[in-house]
């Protein structure tokens, strides 16, 4: 069975040795503040950075999710209000939870193929902390691009730029001195089980935590940085998941390889789906489609039809999300999904739905 549910998503089928490995080497009872995990952390980071082309020095923080990382930016970088610009379920918790913790957040919403005016966003610079997208929209299937980040950077003044990136870091090649936070959960582009997520902070980002020193959370920003500073978590970490991150990028080709690969997949599945099959692309506009996740519409009726023929020929498509749930599937663009599933993919809907 392929699995083209974005998130949680397929693994790489690795995992299953690593899995046996940190078993059979002690890392599931291994203490966190042990020299052995220390190092593991270090190395992690280090090939993170490596990989990634994550800016050396940028900080690297672990946390559970990417949803955990809304409420720590909520609380240690916004002492008065954030702006939030969303077209989506996840955008808009985000929003949501922020506003619930700062009542002076605001935010705006914006249509899934258009890109935003950066000059008319409703925020002030001077009395904004943080501006926060999400950079690739799980639930619509849209993206924002390098173009549109960097114009949203060069207006922010004295705020934060703060990026969700859950279902395109480690699988796009971001650049990151465009922003002063990015985060994500490992369950989708990394190819990892769910359960850690990571959140990279610019030296800005650094400055302004120390400065707000919020003292008030335990996982606040201030407790988190000076743990990170010898390599450990001010909370019992997620020791298997760092570990499987670190066997994960130790075997992966570097992130400009993998952006490259997953752009030119996404190229011809969007080419397949605009003209050959019943199915169409959530996203007309092709500046806002995502690179990681092609969303598909049509009727709530063919759209149960063609996943349950699907999975008997081996397929598992992803449901829509929220509202979409009934009129979209989401197909998965991932790293660890591999080239054989795309393929399949494709025969089964010109050989069920040709056109």
């Amino acid at each position: 069975m392929y699995t083209f549910n974005p998130g949680p998503s397929a693994v790489y089928p690795a995992v299953r040795q690593y899995l046996t490995d940190a078993f059979d080497q002690d890392w599931l009872s291994a203490g966190h503040r042990s020299e052995k995990v220390i190092g593991l952390v270090r190395q992690t980071v280090n090939d993170l950075k490596a990989k990634l082309n994550v800016p050396q020095d940028y900080t690297v923080l672990f946390t559970s999710s990417a949803t955990e990382c809304w409420e720590i930016l909520a609380q240690s970088l916004t002492p008065r209000r954030s702006f939030h610009l969303h077209n989506g379920d996840f955008g808009e918790k985000w929003f949501k939870y922020a506003k619930a913790l700062r009542p002076a957040s605001t935010g705006q919403r914006f249509g899934l193929d258009e890109v935003p005016d950066v000059a008319s966003l409703p925020f002030g610079p001077d009395d904004t902390d943080l501006v926060c997208i999400t950079q690739n929209e799980t639930s619509t299937a849209t993206q924002l691009r390098e173009g549109f980040i960097l114009n949203l950077y060069n207006r922010l003044g004295g705020a934060l730029l703060a990026v969700d990136a859950t279902s395109s870091l480690a699988g796009l090649n971001l650049k990151y001195i465009k922003a002063d936070i990015w985060f994500g959960s490992v369950q989708k582009c990394f190819g990892l089980p769910a359960g850690l997520g990571v959140m990279l902070l610019s030296p800005r980002a650094v400055a302004q935590a120390k400065l707000v020193n919020d003292r008030a959370h335990y996982n606040a920003l201030p407790a988190l940085l000076a743990q990170m500073l010898n390599y450990q978590t001010n909370y019992t970490p997620n020791v298997l998941g760092i570990y499987l991150m670190s066997r994960v990028l130790a075997d992966r080709e570097p992130i400009k390889s993998v952006h490259q690969h997953l752009v030119d997949r996404a190229e011809k599945l969007y080419a397949f789906f605009d003209q050959a099959t019943p199915l169409q692309p959530f996203v007309s506009n092709p500046e806002t489609r995502s690179t990681t996740v092609i969303g598909l519409q049509g009727d709530p009726a063919l759209i149960e039809e063609i996943k349950a023929k699907a999975k008997e020929a081996g397929l598992q498509l992803g449901s829509g999300y929220g509202p979409l749930k009934n009129t979209t599937i989401r197909i998965a663009n991932f790293p660890a999904v591999p080239d054989a599933a795309m393929e399949a993919l494709v025969q089964f809907f010109a050989k069920e739905y040709p056109g």
